[in-house]
């Protein structure tokens, strides 16, 4: 455990000191430019990164019918069906008008910045 005794944190402020003290001040100005602009570019990625993906899950139910239904059931079943489906299809529409329109403005931002 006497390699402990060699980590300090004293002693590695101490020898941060004394290398930088060493520099000259064009150096030190350079050093603070480069690690603010890494850290600038590291936040910016890091805000950014994040999109919130809608959650739509894909579930298909399965109705069992008795075999010797009537045409008049089928039908009936289907006039109480249709309107559901066409809600259903109606909303898929309008959120992939929502998507398409998000895309449009995120093209007309990069159109204008020339991208």
């Amino acid at each position: 455990m006497s390699f402990l005794r060699a980590i300090s944190p004293l002693r590695a402020y101490r020898d941060l000191r004394q290398f930088l003290a060493t520099r000259k001040t064009y150096e030190l100005v350079f050093l603070v430019l480069a690690i603010v602009v890494t850290w600038t570019i590291m936040f910016a990625i890091a805000n950014n990164s994040t999109v919130e993906k809608v959650y739509r899950p894909n579930i298909v139910y399965v109705e069992q019918w008795s075999a010797n239904r009537t045409d008049a059931e089928i039908i009936a079943q289907q006039k109480i069906d249709g309107p559901k489906e066409k809600a259903a299809a109606e909303e898929v529409r309008r959120q992939d008008a929502e998507t398409q329109a998000a895309y449009k403005r995120l093209d007309d931002k990069l159109k204008k910045y020339g991208l």
